[in-house]
C-alpha cells in the first residue's frame, strides 16, 4: 500500500507539471515543470522525502530499461541517421566530456566553498 501511495504522489506532481505546461506559454517540457515542482516541494519540506523515497529509488533503478524503446526507435530511423552518424557521434562525445569537466569543476568548487577554503 505504501508504494501505491508514493507512486500516486509522484504521478500527481507529474500531472501538475502537465497542467503548468498547458497554462504557461513557455517552451519548457511538462516533465521539467514536474521536476522543478517536485524539487520545490522537497526543499521546502512540504513533501518529506520519506513520502516518495522507496518508489523513487525503484524508478531510478529501472531507468535503463526505459531507454530500450527509444533505442529501438532509433534503429527504425537508421536510414535517416546513417549519413549524420559521424558528426552526431563526435558532437555527443565532445559535449559529454565538456559536461563531465564542468560538473567536476563545479563540484570541486562547491566542496572547497563548503569547507571554507574560499
Amino acid at each position: 500500500m505504501k508504494y501505491i501511495k508514493q507512486i500516486t504522489v509522484i504521478m500527481l506532481i507529474s500531472f501538475a507539471g502537465e497542467g503548468l505546461h498547458a497554462l504557461l506559454p513557455l517552451p519548457v517540457p511538462a516533465s521539467i515543470y514536474g521536476l522543478v515542482l517536485m524539487l520545490a516541494l522537497l526543499i521546502s519540506g512540504i513533501l518529506p522525502l520519506s513520502k516518495v523515497e522507496e518508489t523513487a529509488d525503484f524508478l531510478v533503478s529501472i531507468m535503463p530499461v526505459m531507454f530500450i524503446p527509444a533505442a529501438v526507435g532509433l534503429l527504425g530511423a537508421w536510414g535517416i541517421l546513417r549519413p549524420v552518424l559521424l558528426p552526431v557521434g563526435v558532437i555527443t562525445a565532445a559535449v559529454t566530456v565538456i559536461v563531465m569537466a564542468v560538473t567536476g569543476g563545479l563540484t570541486q568548487l562547491f566542496i572547497k566553498m563548503k569547507k571554507g577554503d574560499r
